[in-house]
């Protein structure tokens, strides 16, 4: 049955986490504090990089961050807010795209789009300056929301955007001049950075009411500060004659023709919308609407159903699949993900990512609760890694990547002398995933030649060696691939 919900418990809390602390692993050759990440596999998993934005209590490692499947650090960005950290394609190419930016307390944000190559330089730098309004009415250079940034077949970015507006509410108990989040989404060439479609779900009420919102208005919403999110719009997705939008705060997706129009809405409450569902399509608060295979006669379309909110428990958290017949409006399940030893009740954020069609693997990402879990093509799940304590640490999306870097900076390393002729080595180097061993070097001076002194198996982020009976006070290390050298350290003096 549907229920309405205060605006105050409906902030994603994408701000907000309990204080419980989180480990961290710390490295001697970069100021990292990273959260430590638990796998656990129980089957054969796909291959990949996991891919987070972690943020909890602390400021330590909130960035974008790679893990190998065995836990191991890969790969670090700078220690800023981050969602949506993924690989997608560009022009054919593999390419890393992250949203970094401010979260706002309301569960939207205000932020810029990067993306960068395999080298981990910045190629392309997506922004929204506009003129809209926000909580503090201060401008911000870009105004993206951190909820999509979707990469499209044609080259373009599918971003959403919360813009405040002012808007008569006395249908739902409001007042004539309260202000309410305005949905929007837009359509940005990345190349250019210009808008070539955008779209708002104010100047669609008649298809799409307020009054059907299941977010309650709430005794101290409806003000600039703290305006009502009637709509919640958390993905965006290119359909052949427009996109599908996800309306969280609808419990449904809208098909949405590139006039603008309605074209049809599909609703996981049974009886409400334009398609008959089956018991195993319900959903509610959902995440992440994406779609497959699209044809006249029907589409396939996936989700993340969190099927909760922090005021109310109603069911575990599922990843659907969904069968949608358009030719006889009948929605069909096709999957239903849960770890049924280990329920989750995710009550906000989240994702679903087919990894491949070939082994049908998924991977969900859990949002406010610090987990991803992997299942095969049986439904079951094979692997979990969990980066923080329930409630504690969140992550808006989870994504298992396959990816290949050699970063455009140099190898990193750290000396600790033991004694006269000895030392301890630390090396690293943050983000590249092809070099397997080091090359240690040893010379009498920073400008001297270098000799060949030993090779060490990569270990991890960090490899360490100990070294004796060394005649030379500097030092520098090779990380190579075999024997192909792929980056080379700075001399380092000990």
């Amino acid at each position: 049955m549907a229920r309405r919900f205060l605006a105050a418990f409906s902030a994603l809390l994408l701000t907000q986490v309990a204080a419980d602390n989180f480990p961290f692993t710390g490295y001697r050759t970069a100021p990292y504090l990273p959260p430590q990440i638990k796998i656990t596999k129980s089957g054969k998993t796909d291959p990949g990089y996991l891919f987070i934005g972690p943020r909890g209590n602390q400021a330590h490692g909130t960035a974008a961050l790679i893990y190998d499947e065995d836990g191991n650090l890969v790969y670090e960005g700078p220690e800023e807010v981050t969602a949506n950290f993924r690989v997608q394609k560009l022009y054919n190419e593999d390419v890393i795209t992250f949203w970094a930016g401010d979260m706002m307390e309301l569960g939207f944000g205000y932020g810029t789009v990067h993306i960068l190559d395999n080298t981990y330089r910045e190629i392309y730098t997506v922004t929204l300056p506009d003129n809209f309004v926000s909580p503090d009415g201060l401008p911000r250079d870009s105004y993206i929301d951190l909820h999509e940034s979707h990469i499209t077949e044609r080259n373009t970015l599918l971003v959403t955007a919360y813009n405040i507006t002012q808007h008569d509410l006395t249908a739902i108990g409001g007042n004539p001049d309260d202000y309410m989040l305005d949905g929007m989404f837009f359509e940005i060439d990345i190349a250019t950075n210009e808008i070539v479609y955008q779209w708002s779900a104010l100047d669609h009420i008649g298809s799409i009411p307020i009054e059907a919102s299941k977010q309650g208005l709430g005794a101290e919403y409806g003000t600039q500060e703290k305006p009502w999110d009637a709509y919640h719009i958390n993905s965006v997705e290119l359909m052949d004659d427009g996109y599908i939008i996800s309306l969280r705060h609808y419990w449904s997706g809208f098909y949405i023709h590139n006039n603008g129009t309605v074209m049809w809405r599909l609703s996981g409450e049974p009886n409400v919308g334009d398609f008959e569902i089956d018991d195993g399509a319900v959903f509610s608060w959902q995440h992440d609407i994406r779609v497959y295979h699209q044809t006249e006669e029907g589409l396939l379309v996936s989700l993340f159903n969190n099927a909760n909110t922090p005021t109310d428990t109603v069911d575990a958290t599922t990843g659907l699949s969904l069968n949608v017949d358009l030719v006889n409006r009948k929605v069909s399940t096709l999957r239903r993900l849960k770890d049924s030893q280990d329920v989750i009740h995710s009550v906000s954020q989240g994702s679903y990512q087919l990894l491949s069609e070939e082994s049908s693997h998924v991977v969900l990402g859990y949002g406010s609760i610090a987990r991803l879990k992997e299942f095969d093509a049986n439904n079951n799940e094979v692997m979990t890694a969990q980066f923080g304590d329930d409630n504690a640490v969140a992550s808006y999306r989870g994504f298992k990547c396959q990816w290949k870097a050699t970063p455009f900076w140099q190898p990193a390393v750290a000396i600790i002398r033991t004694a006269s002729d000895s030392a301890t080595m630390f090396m690293s180097w943050n983000g590249a995933t092809e070099y397997d061993n080091w090359a240690v070097y040893s010379a009498s001076a920073a400008d001297g030649e270098p000799t060949f002194v030993t090779s060490v198996k990569r270990e991890g982020f960090e490899t360490k060696v100990h070294l004796t009976g060394m005649r030379t006070n500097w030092l520098q290390v090779v990380a190579r691939r075999g024997n192909i050298p792929l980056g080379t350290s700075a001399m380092a003096y000990y």
